[in-house]
């Protein structure tokens, strides 16, 4: 079994327990998560989500190295089937039982679902505020050249006030030929600022200043 917060942490910083694409070291630590343990850590919940969908297919993944003591024998794809036929296998990769680990796999993510509507709820019902999206962002802002006014290209930006949208701190980062691009953070809610529009918005508003925005870096809080 492997402790849940080490899980989370080792899928906070990637999207799958081994490598780059889904292997068999994925499917051998996902029958051994509870899923009342999801609803706390959401890395492991969006990785359990889209590995559950292999139920079934083990056998077409290739073989991955499981980090954790007490599973790493379980890598192998088919290796418990093999040595205990009586055992379910959540994941199996065995054709004939394709169709039990499919009605499984539907039962597990089920219940998940059930119990997180459920803890919503009791949120709700106890009067309590959901909790919402946000990330936080850092936007880089191209001027037009080494003339352009930083101070007023900045004040185009900050100028710009949206629901959901709350601007941070900034600087001049040199890009060359003496020309400073702005570089600034801001946090917003997912659900209300849409970062693609808010770009086209700077783009619109700062003309005069701005020859382009990318975004850097973002980050879910």
């Amino acid at each position: 079994m492997v402790d849940a917060k080490e899980l989370e942490q080792h899928l906070s910083t990637r999207a799958y327990v081994d490598g780059n694409q889904p292997t068999s070291a994925d499917v051998a630590v996902a029958d051994t998560v509870k899923l009342s343990t999801l609803d706390s850590y959401p890395h492991t919940a969006r990785w359990f989500k889209q590995i559950a969908s292999y139920a079934g297919e083990t056998g077409k993944l290739p073989a991955g190295k499981v980090p954790f003591a007490g599973v790493a024998a379980a890598a192998a794809p088919a290796a418990a089937a093999e040595e205990d036929d009586e055992d379910i296998d959540l994941f199996g990769d065995d054709d004939e039982e394709d169709a039990e680990a499919e009605r499984i796999k539907a039962e597990r993510v089920a219940e998940y679902t059930k119990q997180k509507e459920a803890k919503k709820a009791e949120k709700l019902a106890a009067g309590k505020k959901l909790e919402v999206a946000k990330s936080v962002v850092t936007l880089q802002v191209k001027p037009w050249d080494d003339e352009t006014d930083m101070a007023a290209l900045e004040k185009v930006v900050r100028d710009i006030e949206k629901d959901g949208l709350v601007w941070g701190a900034s600087k001049l980062v040199p890009v060359g030929y003496g020309i400073k691009m702005l570089q600034i953070t801001l946090v917003i809610e997912d659900a209300k600022i849409s970062l693609d529009e808010l770009q086209e918005q700077i783009a619109e508003d700062g003309e005069d200043y701005v020859q382009s925005t990318d975004v850097a870096a973002m980050q879910k809080l």
